[in-house]
């Protein structure tokens, strides 16, 4: 495992990287609304990363074909943006975007409801994002990296939700992808965290189980069971005070 811990100067162009990430989700936030398309949402998410002087992360990483990954309902990740995806009332989408800004990078997902959804999914939107903050919670100098997974473990199983176990959170920095990967349960993950990592905690929590299919695309990641998937996550800088987070609005 080969971990680069960030200088406080790489921090700081990783806190405009984020800026930038922070900007779109604010956009994505006035935007998502019945019958607006994916594709739209991806475009506006593009201008906004370009307007900043940043890439757009995700646009050919491995293929990848858009700016953003809109997962909609049962879609938990990497599913692509089309102008045939149209958002209906009740629909929740998961919005995952990276920037990338004088090489360094900022990544950061939301899940957001359309006009009014059910009980049950905003319970779940609820629950993910309370998962985000209590891995975060642990997210400091001298802690264990387990700590983290075991909260966002246990938050999931306090609301019996289903946790999505082939994907999970990463270190970033001038790749998307660096160490360590980041359970979201416990695995016995003997790392200690040191100030200067930098790391994107995302929790994926499912209103069923916890298997998943990858559709004929090669990307997109779906429930097996159809049920509604959400995801949160948030880049941090490990301090010993706690986690800074990145990808906010400066």
């Amino acid at each position: 495992m080969s971990i680069h811990r960030k200088s406080k100067f790489e921090v700081n162009i990783m806190k405009q990287a984020g800026n930038i990430v922070a900007l779109v989700h604010a956009a994505m936030k006035e935007a998502v609304k019945e019958g607006i398309t994916t594709q739209e949402l991806n475009d506006i998410a593009y201008k906004i990363i370009k307007q900043n002087k940043a890439d757009a992360t995700f646009l050919g990483y491995h293929g990848f074909p858009a700016t953003i990954c809109a997962s909609v309902n049962e879609q938990v990740v990497h599913g692509f943006p089309s102008k045939d995806v149209i958002l209906k009332n009740g629909d929740i989408i998961s919005i995952d975007v990276g920037a990338t800004y004088k090489g360094f990078v900022g990544d950061s997902a939301w899940t957001y409801p359309v006009g009014e959804i059910s009980d049950e999914k905003k319970m779940l939107l609820k629950a993910t994002e309370e998962a985000l903050f209590a891995g975060l919670e642990y997210m400091r100098s001298n802690e264990k990296l387990e700590n983290a997974a075991g909260a966002i473990e246990d938050t999931a199983k306090k609301y019996n939700l289903g946790i999505v176990r082939q994907y999970g959170g990463h270190g970033v920095g001038r790749q998307m992808h660096e160490d360590p990967f980041v359970f979201n349960y416990r695995t016995n993950c003997p790392l200690i965290l040191q100030k200067g990592m930098t790391i994107a905690i995302e929790p994926m929590l499912n209103l069923g189980g916890d298997d998943v299919d990858v559709l004929e695309d090669g990307w997109t990641v779906v429930t097996k069971d159809k049920k509604a998937s959400a995801h949160f996550e948030h880049t941090v800088h490990v301090t010993d005070d706690g986690a800074e987070i990145l990808t906010k609005l400066l």
